[in-house]
């Protein structure tokens, strides 16, 4: 196929890298794995658990890998659980052949990032988790990490995705506050720097609600149950009055942006840490915000990012307002055909402070 225009492609695009080989799977690709400007990727029918998290690196092969680090391998044909804390290996359905001049990035999907479940894509002759070269041709894998619950999986689930972009289209500083000025991105007066800045919401209008933090031994949670289990059962709430908690080592929260943003028509965006010296945690494992996210264009009013933050080492004292990540914008090559909350089952167009969509709405 031949791209001309620089950016990322949108869902018409994809259509026609499938119907020219450039994206295959086995089974075929399935219209519900399009996104405005990404692909669901799908599990395969086996898991492999593996000593240790690995890159395959430069010659070398995922295969050639599993076979130093595979501790044993589990079939998901008729469902099985991959535990909190262990390391699993999965091939996935969809394989690629890139042109030279189109990359590729992966992330976990928003409701896999929801449940602290760490997955990444890895390739053969791969150096990086979740980036893919130019010109890449073969299968894709998804390593898989459950941090906070033991999770079911089956063949054809969907994890996390895979979006395409031909050259660098990355909006600049300057680009962003002329959007802004014309259509704005965020409520609010922008942080713009290296991108739209997000800060974390630790005084609610409503009440003194601003958070979940995961508990430590609960049940497992099957993927495919939608509004199913009780958030009592896995999920602590976090209340404050003084606009602060601390965060403590090793702990999974779910939080809510400050402010409400907007992903116009023609752009899409990914969230990227803000500075590693703002604090020792982690924010954001799911990073891609499609165009039309909270949007007008797609029934949006403007959209909170929900903010999944891990600690790390040492307790940190997280205060509102305090700037946590950034969303940076790219232009897409054209506007998708379909936009994010428009016409599509878009769970969390207009959200607030919510958790995945396995859970019930939380009790008043």
């Amino acid at each position: 196929m031949t791209m001309t225009r620089t950016g990322v492609l949108p869902s018409q695009a994809l259509r026609q890298m499938i119907d020219a080989g450039t994206l295959a799977a086995d089974p075929a690709i399935i219209p519900e794995q399009i996104q405005p400007a990404s692909l669901d990727l799908r599990l395969g029918t086996v898991a492999y658990r593996v000593r240790a998290s690995f890159l395959a690196g430069e010659g070398r092969t995922v295969a050639d890998r599993l076979d130093e680090f595979e501790m044993h391998r589990i079939d998901l044909t008729h469902g099985a659980v991959l535990e909190k804390g262990a390391v699993y290996v999965v091939p996935l359905m969809e394989r690629l052949a890139l042109p030279d001049g189109i990359q590729a990035v992966a992330n976990a999907k928003s409701s896999t990032g929801r449940l602290d479940l760490l997955t990444r894509t890895i390739t053969d002759g791969g150096v990086e988790f979740d980036r893919i070269a130019p010109g890449y041709t073969g299968p894709l894998y998804a390593e898989i990490c459950p941090r906070s619950f033991s999770v079911l999986v089956r063949p054809g689930m969907r994890l996390n995705q895979i979006r395409f972009r031909h050259g660098q289209a990355v909006l600049s500083d300057a680009d962003l506050r002329a959007r802004h000025a014309a259509d704005p991105l965020v409520d609010g007066a922008p942080v713009i720097d290296n991108g739209l800045g997000f800060s974390v919401d630790l005084k609610p209008a409503k009440d003194d609600l601003v958070g979940y933090r995961a508990k430590p031994h609960t049940g497992v949670i099957d993927l495919d149950k939608i509004g199913h289990y009780d958030p009592a059962e896995f999920w602590e709430p976090i209340h404050t009055t003084e606009g602060r908690i601390i965060l403590d080592p090793g702990a999974f929260y779910i939080l809510v942006s400050r402010e409400a943003v907007t992903i116009p028509p023609d752009c899409a965006a990914e969230m990227a840490p803000y500075l590693a010296m703002v604090g020792e945690f982690r924010v954001h494992y799911a990073g891609f915000f499609d165009p039309g996210f909270g949007h007008d264009t797609a029934g949006g009013t403007g959209s909170r990012g929900v903010l999944e933050v891990r600690c790390h080492e040492a307790p940190f004292v997280l205060e509102h307002g305090q700037v946590v990540g950034r969303l940076v914008y790219e232009k897409m090559s054209e506007t998708p055909e379909t936009l994010y909350g428009a016409d599509l089952k878009s769970n969390y167009q207009g959200q607030g402070l919510k958790l995945s969509k396995h859970f019930r709405a939380p009790k008043a």
